[in-house]
Order: C-alpha cells, then structure tokens, then sequence
C-alpha cells in the first residue's frame, strides 16, 4: 500500500461517467479473457476492491483514475451508475504518474514489452522531474553495469525486471510503431529488437518492408550488424539487403539420417568421409538420372 493511500481513508461512490483514466497511461485497454473474467466476478460478487482516483487537474467536473481502469471499464459494461473509490488528493503530478505504472506492473496479467518499455520510460521521466539523476539514457545498452550512479536500480526496486533489463525495454520505446508491433506479437525478440531500435527511421522503415515481403525478421547477429554499419555511418541499402539475406541457422533446411543407415555401406569411414560419400553417391545418381531420360527420349 502506498505511503498516499491508507487503509483507514474513506470509500466513496463516485459517478462512472464523470471519470477518465490518466492521459498519461501507456496501457492499452484489451477485452481479452482476463477482462471477461472480472467483468463476470463484478456482476457476481460485486467490486471488492476500490479504485483510486484524484480530482482532474484541469476539469473539475472530472475525476482522474489512478489505479482501476479495467475494474472502471467492467462496472461501466455492467451499466453501474456509481463506483467505490478511494480519493487521493495530496499526490503531485509525478506521484500520481509513479503510482499508476507501479500498479499496472504489479496487477496487469498481460503487459506486451514495448507497453512495459513505454511505462518504464514514464516512470523514469517523472523521477528525473522529481530530482533523480539518470544513466539510462546511455547511447549503447552494452557499457559495463555498475559503471555509474544507478537511478535504474532505483526504479528497478519495486519492478520484477532487473536495472539492465529495464534499459532493454525503454530501448522499444526508439522503434517506430510497426516494429514495435512486430516485438509484440513475438515475431521480434527483445535481443534483436533493443539493437534494431539504434537504428536511423529510414533504416528500421527498410527492416519492416523486408519483412512485409519476406516474412522474415533479423536475428541478433544481423541487427548487431546493421547497428554498428549505423554507428559508423556506412549502413546503406545495399549493405542492409546483403546482412538481411544471410542465412539464418534456424532457416537452413537441413537432412537428418541415422548414422547407422550410411555406415553399413563404409563401416571403418570417419563421418567427414561419409559426408563426402553421400555428396558423391547423389551426383553418381543424378547423372545416372540424366542418362536414363536421355535414353527415354
């Protein structure tokens, strides 16, 4: 429980219509079985626990919502008039901002990474604004930990991930949105991506049309490519297409045979050699192949 919020502060009904959620959530509202779920324990039981709100700081006809917005949008579907809540009306801007990303870190079932790079790059902000120094803002994720005064081990208390891992995420937040959808439907890694997000707009535009034709996302190895050609300003067009072309091991088709299938025709051959027999007994039957249809004919 939050130093601002108290177990002993009153429970109001408020109006669900008066209220709106934090213009500065980067929390995206999604009616997936989670939700469909408390919206079926709501009508069953009723709203257990209070949402938190504060007056709106600029329409005093409106309520800001803190902490809740998926419990305000469930009771809002059960068309309930009212809401309980709890106000907490002695937070600054950047308390309320802190304590909305903390929540939704702690109570969110399912939080996409570049949702979770914007929301540690929200905090962090409204640290700095409150007097925190910062070094998450290094120009290349790979300096030596421990190097600095770490403002990230400060914001990395009260969240599940480590400083180094929330560097990693803010990076999402430099990818221009259709990557950012690509890392959050998983067909981008958070490895390759956080390398890719180094990367000049017109360059990550190229990556995402390769892509949109190919269906094929770079690896580590490549984007660690393109990232260094960036930083020293030789990454063409040409020299993007030659990295993203190279084959990847896990898209090199490959045979698996039994060692024993090929060892009863050269029992005493190292395997190198029985690779060299397999090569040579194909080309023995391809031509073999071309003979019999030349004789066809």
């Amino acid at each position: 429980m939050s130093n601002f919020i108290s177990k002993n502060m009153e429970i109001l009904d408020h109006k669900i219509d008066s209220m709106v959620p934090m213009p500065e959530s980067p929390f995206a509202f999604r009616d997936d079985e989670s939700f469909r779920d408390l919206v079926e324990s709501i009508r069953l039981y009723g709203l257990i626990d209070p949402i938190i709100v504060q007056p709106h700081p600029k329409n005093k006809d409106k309520i800001e919502i803190i902490s809740g917005v998926r419990r305000w949008y469930a009771c809002r579907e059960l068309e309930h008039k009212t809401i309980s809540c709890i106000v907490a009306d002695n937070m600054t801007r950047e308390e309320a901002i802190i304590f909305m990303i903390d929540a939704n870190l702690c109570n969110r079932e399912s939080i996409s990474p570049t949702e979770k790079g914007k929301a540690y790059k929200i905090k962090l902000d409204a640290m700095k604004r409150q007097g925190h120094r910062s070094d998450l803002e290094a120009e290349n994720t790979s300096c030596p930990p421990g190097t600095k005064f770490r403002t990230d081990e400060v914001l990395a208390e009260n969240a599940e991930d480590s400083a180094r891992q929330i560097q990693r995420y803010i990076r999402l937040t430099e990818l221009i949105p259709e990557l950012q959808q690509l890392v959050d439907e998983h067909r981008i890694a958070l490895g390759p991506a956080v390398e890719l997000s180094y990367l000049p707009e017109d360059a990550q535009k190229a990556v995402y049309e390769y892509y949109a034709e190919n269906e094929v996302t770079p690896s580590y190895s490549q984007a660690n490519q393109m990232k260094k050609r960036a930083a020293e300003g030789t990454l063409t067009p040409e020299t993007m297409l030659q990295i993203l072309d190279q084959p990847k091991p896990n898209q090199i088709e490959t045979i698996r045979l039994p060692l024993e299938d090929i060892r009863k025709y050269k029992p005493k051959a190292t395997v190198s050699q029985l690779q060299d027999f397999i090569r040579k007994a194909c080309e023995h039957y391809a031509k073999y192949l071309r003979n019999r249809d030349r004789g066809a004919r």
